[in-house]
C-alpha cells in the first residue's frame, strides 16, 4: 500500500512508517451520593497527531517529489515558515493500494505544535523530524452592547394637611422641596433659613430619607420645616 504524507500543499518525499492519531477525551466522570460513579459524555477534544519523517538529501528512487528533487533544507524552510507564521493548514494522509484504488484519506485542519529535528550517524547526511501536530478549529470573537441605566430614586410627596378654624386657616409647618442636580443639604439650609449650619433640621425632618447627611439625590422631595 502506498502512503502520501502533505502538509498543506508540501508533499513529505518520504512516508513516515509510522502514524499515531490521538482523539483526546473530554467525558467526565462523577460520583454519585450513593457511591454509584456515573459518565458524562462530552464532545471529543482536538486531535493529536505524531510522526517521524525522513527528509533526504540524496536522490532516492522510492523518494516521491511533487516536481523536481529538493534537498532537506527545502522541506525544514517550509516547516519552519508554518511554525514561525502560526499558520494553521491541511494534514493529508493518501492511502493507495497496488491497483491505484485509494482506500481512505486522513484530511484535517492542524497546527505544528513543536517539532525535532534528528541527524544520526547511520542516517548518512539525511533528517529525520518528529512532528507533533494538533487540530485546528476555526474561532471568533463577538462584541456585545451593554446599556447601564442610571438609577433614579422614586419621587415621594408628602400630602400637606390644613386645618380649618372657625376665624381662619392656620399656615403650613413647613413646605416639600425637590432637590436639584448640584444641590445639599447646607445650601438648601441656606436657601430657606439664611443659614447653612441649621442643614441639620432638615436632615432630622427626613431621616427616613438620608441615609447620610452628605449624600442626596436629585429627584428626592424632603420636607423642610417652617
Amino acid at each position: 500500500m502506498a502512503y502520501y504524507f502533505y502538509l498543506g500543499d508540501t508533499l513529505l518525499p518520504v512516508a513516515p512508517d509510522k502514524l499515531t492519531l490521538k482523539i483526546n477525551n473530554k467525558n467526565k466522570t462523577y460520583d454519585l451520593i450513593n457511591n454509584q460513579e456515573i459518565n458524562v459524555l462530552k464532545n471529543p477534544g482536538l486531535t493529536e497527531i505524531e510522526f517521524k519523517a525522513l527528509l533526504p538529501n540524496t536522490k532516492y528512487p522510492f523518494a516521491t517529489y511533487k516536481s523536481n528533487y529538493q534537498p532537506a533544507s527545502y522541506f525544514l524552510n517550509i516547516i519552519e515558515k508554518l511554525k514561525v507564521n502560526k499558520t494553521a493548514f491541511q494534514f493529508i494522509v493518501s492511502r493507495k493500494l497496488p491497483n491505484g484504488k485509494i482506500l481512505f484519506d486522513t484530511n484535517i485542519k492542524v497546527s505544528i505544535e513543536d517539532y525535532k529535528i534528528v541527524e544520526e550517524a547511520k542516517e548518512g547526511f539525511d533528517v529525520k523530524v518528529e512532528f507533533k501536530l494538533k487540530q485546528y478549529k476555526e474561532y471568533s470573537t463577538k462584541t456585545m452592547q451593554v446599556t447601564i441605566k442610571q438609577y433614579r430614586p422614586p419621587v415621594v410627596v408628602r400630602p400637606v394637611t390644613q386645618t380649618k378654624t372657625s376665624t381662619a386657616t392656620t399656615k403650613p409647618s413647613g413646605q416639600n422641596y425637590t432637590v436639584k442636580r448640584g444641590d445639599c443639604l447646607w445650601n438648601i439650609a441656606k436657601k430657606f433659613y439664611g443659614n447653612g449650619s441649621k442643614y441639620t433640621v432638615i436632615y432630622n425632618a427626613n431621616k427616613s430619607k438620608i441615609k447620610n447627611p452628605n449624600l442626596i439625590y436629585p429627584g428626592q422631595v424632603f420636607w423642610i420645616p417652617a
